[in-house]
């Protein structure tokens, strides 16, 4: 008897897996008919009107210098192989910036405060939130500044070596997201 609940009860929860399988199957064609959807949305913006970006690019050119700038400067110090620089220009001219020496530790320098850009002069100060001490850059072009001396004179040597260029500009793709 025992053996024949077991059969019935086996056969029983077949029926039902069987009967709930295609069920599941419904959701698959569900979820493929929305990427289905997706696609061709994609190709419908693939022949949308782009001149919207070269505005807003333009008016963020006029309202806000940012971006994340990466480069790697010498040391006028004695025994100073040279530093690492990042500095990420943010909204409402906030910036954060990074310095790392090129020695033994991997100690990282912080320092945040207030940028701006003069139009005229191509020139990007930096004032620091610790001690009001200004950090100036030329602005070569859009994806490059040129650090300066602390009389806004170009620094000795070669002027490449004082580079830092901004991380979006490096790449050699643009990336286009709507």
């Amino acid at each position: 008897m025992q053996t024949l609940t077991k059969t019935i009860t086996k056969t029983a929860a077949m029926i039902v897996f069987g009967a709930l399988l295609p069920l599941g199957h419904a959701a698959w064609a569900e979820s493929d008919m929305k990427l289905q959807e997706k696609a061709l949305k994609a190709r419908e913006m693939q022949n949308m009107d782009h001149s919207k970006h070269a505005e807003m690019e333009e008016a963020n050119q006029t309202g806000g210098f940012r971006g994340v700038f990466y480069g790697y400067l010498p040391c006028e110090q004695e025994g100073c192989d040279g530093f690492k620089m990042t500095l990420s220009l943010k909204q409402k001219n906030n910036y954060l910036l990074v310095t790392q020496y090129a020695k033994a530790s991997s100690r990282e320098y912080y320092d945040k405060g207030k940028y701006s850009w003069d139009d005229a002069s191509r020139i990007l100060t930096l004032v620091s939130n610790k001690n009001d001490e200004k950090r100036l850059f030329a602005i070569k072009d859009e994806g490059t500044l040129v650090h300066l001396n602390k009389d806004g004179q170009p620094m000795a040597g070669d002027q490449d070596d004082y580079t830092l260029s901004r991380s979006d500009k490096a790449k050699s793709r643009e990336v286009h997201i709507h």
